[in-house]
């Protein structure tokens, strides 16, 4: 059966796999929070500034939400384009295809792309390959678009896009066992103040580069002192809108849980990030600083809300 379409652009990968899972997915904004992305921020040197955890990338998440619910699907990646569209052939005729990342760049069904190649990733869910076309919802708005084989492939391969390799795609999900949105959200807990700390992947960050309340410290300096085009583009048109909606969605998900205190501040972190972003796109360039700077200040006091159960003081109820 096809899957429903659902989307949203900066929740790509989260609204691919809640297509593929269909009827039993939780909401988008539960899946955003099982990939842990809320809990934290990374600037790396000569790099762009993310509102996700150091070493963390949406094909990390998505392992670590799939796992949390319950589900195992098979992971590939690689070889050459021939053998990867027989894989993905193959591989759709049994069912949806969560295929990504592909370069967003390439994706030339989307009126607003100039066809080239820029690194930033996106996540589609593949339903049909014939021997002409690929056939795909994609969740920047897009359901049933379609794109001949080999310009699905050249996205799909992905050469500037750093996250995964090429030509990755999960595929043939099974749910193992049943488990409810909530006690998924409540084991993930648990990780996310391991990203809030910055210790799950150190081995993926770079050198020079900075998580959490330090890295938001530097994106502040950095505002003060001025900002280069590309790094103002990313913040104006992707990082600030994302962030500020994937820690409304932890604030959301920590209430249910009755986690008030880590709910309160992720969503006074929320208002900080949303207020940055027209000052950023007017210029008011020190009131965005200030902003980050308060920001900035809050990591520490989140991950010490989220360490409370582990400590035994407060069961997480739910």
């Amino acid at each position: 059966m096809t899957p429903a379409f659902s989307g949203s652009s900066p929740y790509c990968y989260s609204n691919s796999l809640a297509m593929v899972l269909g009827a039993d997915s939780p909401p988008p904004s539960a899946i955003e929070v099982l990939t842990g992305s809320p809990f934290g921020a990374q600037f790396t040197e000569g790099g762009l500034p993310h509102f996700d955890p150091l070493g963390w990338d949406p094909d990390l998440g998505l392992d670590q939400a799939i796992g949390l619910l319950g589900w195992t699907c098979e992971r590939t990646s690689g070889g050459d384009a021939a053998g990867a569209i027989d894989r993905l052939r193959r591989a759709s005729k049994l069912g949806p295809v969560l295929a990504g990342p592909v370069d967003i760049g390439l994706l030339v069904h989307q009126p607003w792309s100039g066809g080239v190649a820029n690194g930033s990733d996106h996540w589609v869910v593949v339903l049909d390959v014939d021997s002409r076309h690929v056939l795909f919802h994609d969740p920047d708005g897009f359901p049933f678009a379609t794109l001949p084989i080999d310009a699905f492939a050249a996205a799909w391969e992905g050469q500037l896009v750093e996250c995964a390799g090429p030509f990755t795609m999960r595929s043939a999900f099974q749910r193992m066992r049943q488990v409810d949105t909530r006690a998924a959200l409540r084991h993930s807990l648990a990780v996310a103040q391991r990203w809030l700390s910055g210790q799950p992947n150190e081995s993926r960050t770079r050198d020079g580069a900075l998580g959490g309340g330090a890295a938001v410290e530097r994106l502040a300096a950095s505002v003060q002192t001025g900002l280069d085009d590309r790094t103002r583009g990313h913040l104006a048109g992707f990082a600030i809108r994302v962030g500020a909606r994937r820690l409304s969605d932890a604030s959301l998900w920590l209430a249910e849980l009755g986690a008030t205190l880590a709910a309160e501040i992720t969503d006074h972190q929320a208002r900080l990030l949303g207020s940055v972003q027209y000052r950023l796109v007017v210029g008011e360039m020190p009131a965005a600083a200030a902003a980050l700077q308060e920001l900035a200040a809050t990591y520490d006091t989140l991950g010490a809300a989220l360490a409370v159960p582990a400590e035994g003081s407060t069961a997480w109820s739910g």
